[in-house]
């Protein structure tokens, strides 16, 4: 287990913990959460022994592996698979022994080795690696590109890919869905439910959290409080303990003004001197409850727009991309004050594209295109953030957009995106991105758009902020197109969803449970072929179900065997809950019970090693399901 007791850390002359106590017990899974800046990324550091305690320990199992995602990516020639395989250092440790043997002709060592390599997943790690390079997005043609050839946040995916193949006792994930889309964000739930060692998870993202942490271990004030349940369930907890904790200051508030009262009433007086000196003392010890600081460092509204027009803008039958290369086709979407929009697709479906349209960024290839007069855009994307100034301050950018607003005025403007006092005059070069997005927001918002256009806006926001983002855009009076692969916000803001599939933009009956089903159960389409040449290449309706009932009764063993290893899967990690639950009991550690301690350990080491197995198993069938279905849909597609 992870054992923190009485830590104190520092980073400079900044004291993040102090005094801090935790427990994170094996198997468990645990969302790290608290303000940017407490101390989160140094728990980490100190995890992977790259910081030292202060004060206090932070205990971990000596023989533990720990896995994390690597913050630079170098810009090899090696194709993105082999990069990823890279991440198992043991196993290519093994591959590098095996090699220098057979140079050797060491031919009893060799044996040993490759008994080794078998044991470390050596023969599986190349279908392992693509299955989880194809759940973060990555398709079976991109695994062969150098790593070059990659964007960042693509190389951010792919060392993300590196930690979760190698074999670890603890995953440390800082901000992991912070560069991916909706579905490589609900592969990656998936793939940390059935994860089998200890979890710690650094989010802001409160549907993620929910869907893979059992509990929350929160850095508040300098300490660790612990939570048990996922995260909507810590947001209860702490709500009704900072209630509490409000109610017992206020009691304790007016503890100290009646003793106060009475040592300046009587603190001069001989006769009452002694009782004087009593209250001093007591109010000395009385233990000084800090205030509940709950209320968000961040508040804002949207201003109402100078104008509505009805429509904002109206397409019909639009078509969409780069030069020759048609991304979208046939849209046909008219946007109105009122309008709010969440897009759905995979990686690469044309959301962005969409977006970029809207904004002005692309125009259209054929079909009719109108803006209304008095359309006001306000464009929200990740690389806004790169145009921002370095050498100006939050105040200098405010100040170009509106050369007769007061000084003051803006200042308190500002101090809804958390650039208070110094802050506002600081320069951006040094500021974190989530100082930049909100910069970004404050000066979108100022602008008073009448059509929000919202490309991933969470990425790098805190809880707190992403929390004000949400209430202001329900006050939103315009309309509102976002793309975001935070669910929270978008089932929060979006009254319709629109599905970007094979070229198309259409209307999607269903919630985003449905739109999880969807992608589960569907396959991306190789191509974006047009209406047309899809109608003249259509197989008829009769001889497609023929093709597909054969395909389902060819493919029956290989989905039989998954379904198998679904229920041993499920079977070994209830058991692995199970001991858990017992390792919760503290007389377990006791001199007397150390047999009952060794036969749970010994139990549980044997259902993780089965479960690791039974895993590999499953993504190797997985693989071969995928690869037959590409295969398939190339079949029919030819």
């Amino acid at each position: 287990m992870i054992q923190i007791a009485n830590l104190s850390l520092m980073r400079g002359s900044k004291v993040l913990l102090e005094g801090a106590s935790a427990t994170i017990y094996p198997g468990h899974k645990a969302g790290l959460v608290g303000a940017n800046g407490c101390g989160k990324s140094s728990l980490f550091a100190l995890f992977k022994g790259q910081l030292h305690a202060d004060q206090g320990s932070c205990e971990l199992p000596r023989d533990w592996q720990i896995a994390s995602v690597a913050q630079e990516t170098p810009a090899s020639d090696k194709s993105a698979l082999e990069y990823v395989i890279d991440g198992d250092q043991r196993l290519r440790d093994i591959q590098r022994q095996i090699r220098q043997a057979e140079t050797a002709h060491q031919g009893e060592r060799l044996a040993t080795l490759h008994i080794q390599l078998e044991q470390a997943g050596g023969y599986q790690v190349e279908a392992r690696a693509a299955t989880i390079l194809n759940g973060l997005g990555f398709t079976p043609e991109q695994t062969d590109l150098p790593v070059r050839t990659f964007s960042g946040g693509w190389r951010m995916r792919l060392n993300l890919a590196q930690a979760l193949l190698c074999h670890s006792d603890l995953l440390l994930l800082d901000e992991p869905t912070n560069h991916l889309d909706l579905d490589a964000v609900i592969w990656l739930e998936r793939f940390l439910q059935r994860y089998p060692g200890t979890l710690v998870l650094i989010s802001h993202d409160k549907a993620f959290l929910d869907a893979t942490i059992g509990e929350i271990i929160h850095v508040d004030q300098q300490w660790l409080v612990s939570y048990k349940g996922n995260y909507s369930s810590f947001e209860l907890q702490r709500a009704e303990r900072l209630r509490l904790q409000d109610l017992q200051f206020k009691k304790q508030q007016q503890q100290v003004a009646h003793l106060q009262s009475f040592i300046d009433r009587f603190k001069a007086k001989a006769s009452k001197a002694k009782q004087a000196q009593s209250r001093i003392k007591q109010l000395e010890k009385m233990e000084q409850l800090a205030p509940a600081h709950y209320q968000s460092g961040f508040s804002f509204d949207f201003f109402t727009p100078p104008k509505l027009p009805n429509p904002l803008v109206s397409m019909e039958q639009v078509q969409v991309g780069y030069g020759d290369k048609v991304i979208l086709q046939k849209l046909q979407l008219n946007l109105v004050p009122g309008s709010r929009i969440g897009l759905l697709g995979r990686n690469g479906a044309g959301k962005s594209t969409l977006i970029k349209l809207l904004a002005g960024e692309m125009e259209p290839l054929q079909g009719q295109y109108t803006t209304s007069a008095g359309l006001r855009i306000g464009y929200f994307a990740q690389h806004q953030l790169e145009y921002l100034d370095a050498d100006s301050s939050p105040l200098g950018h405010l100040q170009r957009l509106d050369r007769q607003a007061t000084e003051q005025s803006l200042r308190d403007f500002l101090g809804g995106f958390g650039f208070r006092g110094d802050e506002a005059l600081a320069r951006v070069a040094p500021m974190s991105g989530g100082e930049k997005a909100r910069l970004v927001l404050a000066l979108l918002v100022y602008q008073k758009p009448n059509l929000l256009l919202l490309d991933e806006p969470t990425n790098h926001l805190d809880l707190d902020m992403r929390h004000a983002l949400n209430i202001a855009l329900q006050g939103f009076e315009g309309a509102l197109v976002l793309v975001s692969h935070d669910r929270f916000l978008l089932s929060s803001v979006c009254e319709a969803f629109y599905l970007v599939d094979s070229g198309q933009v259409q209307s999607f009956e269903g919630d985003l449970d449905d739109y999880k089903h969807w992608l589960m159960n569907s396959q991306p389409q190789s191509s974006t072929k047009n209406h047309a040449e899809a109608e003249s290449d259509k197989i008829d309706r009769k001889t497609l179900k023929r093709l597909e009932a054969e395909f389902r009764q060819a493919t029956q063993p290989i989905r039989k065997l998954l379904l198998e290893k679904e229920k041993r899967m499920d079977s070994l990690q209830a058991d692995l809950a199970d001991i858990e639950q017992q390792m919760l009991d503290t007389s377990l550690y006791e001199e007397q019970h150390k047999a009952r301690l060794k036969a749970l350990l010994e139990k549980q080491s044997r259902c993780k090693q089965e479960l690791e197995e039974v895993e590999m198993d499953w993504l190797d069938a997985q693989e071969q399901l995928e690869h037959k279905q590409r295969a398939f849909d190339a079949s029919l597609a030819g």
